[in-house]
């Protein structure tokens, strides 16, 4: 449970109604249209009209909240997973408001041994209503893939980013364009571990934030939440099975799978302390 700390920010809507919006666009997107034709019906649009409108905040609930699941994962698909002694798993669960940066119960960790959970929740509980439908995962099968990636340019010395910077040019004097940044350093995309993702607003994180919130120790990064899986500067980490013949990703909504909005188009990194799994994961925004 989470109680918002700055309270909820218009429009708030539900988690049924998110849904509800989502099946609409993509069973709309799917149809055939005659040029010029709008892409909802008047009924569709009713619909979605009525769910982006809202509701008011006085008609809704008061007290804590149900968080919802962001992603589980398993340390028989992901090798290196940091389970702690004991565990096989990890829940991590969120709020989908505007309050995941930082160390607070607004983002949580589960560590878990896969045997004992004996009970499945069909129907675990929901928040009766959510601010940030960017923050609703829509669920989707993992495909784990080990990849390897180089430090951030952010991260290099001075002789070393002008090594890189040197040798992409060499090799793109014979071949395609070679971007160190966006073909090498660091893989776009939800994944697990590795370098910390190009800082798109601010400088890197420093030494305090890089801390756990409760007891100050170090943290290693757990997981990485981004909107896109590629994009056009980072289409060499394209999964082959969405290649074209061109060697071109397919369309935008294939490589968002999650549906998931960090900030305005930032990514969002997960770190946990290495000394105690129990205490609050640090959350830094790129």
């Amino acid at each position: 449970m989470y109680e918002p700390v700055h309270g909820a920010y218009g429009p708030l809507t539900t988690l049924a109604d998110i849904r509800s919006l989502r099946e609409i666009i993509t069973q709309a997107r799917s149809r055939p249209r005659r040029p010029g034709e709008e892409l909802l019906t008047e009924q569709e649009t009713a619909v979605v009209d009525r769910i982006r409108a809202g509701y008011a905040l006085e008609l809704l609930p008061e007290g804590p909240l149900p968080l919802i699941p962001l992603v589980q994962l398993y340390a028989r698909d992901v090798p290196g997973l940091p389970c702690p002694a004991g565990t096989d798993m990890v829940q991590v669960l969120w709020t989908p408001f505007d309050e995941i940066e930082g160390s607070s119960g607004a983002v949580q960790l589960r560590w878990r041994l896969s045997s004992d959970v004996r009970k499945i929740l069909t129907e675990p509980p929901e928040p009766p209503y959510v601010d940030m439908s960017d923050h609703v995962p829509t669920p989707c099968a993992l495909h784990p893939e080990q990849v390897r990636e180089f430090p951030p340019m952010h991260l290099l010395t001075e002789e070393q980013r002008t090594r890189v910077v040197t040798l992409a040019k060499e090799y793109s004097a014979d071949r395609r364009p070679l971007d160190y940044e966006g073909d090498l350093s660091v893989a776009p995309g939800w994944k697990v571990g590795g370098w910390p993702a190009h800082f798109t607003y601010r400088n890197p994180a420093g030494p305090d934030e890089l801390q756990c919130g409760e007891c100050g120790g170090r943290v290693e990064a757990l997981l990485t939440v981004v909107g896109s899986e590629w994009d056009g500067r980072s289409r060499s980490w394209c999964p082959v099975e969405d290649v074209d013949g061109r060697g071109h990703g397919h369309p935008y909504h294939n490589r968002t799978p999650t549906v998931v909005t960090v900030g305005r188009g930032s990514s969002l990194q997960i770190y946990h302390c290495s000394s105690n799994p129990s205490h609050l994961p640090r959350t830094i925004m790129h």
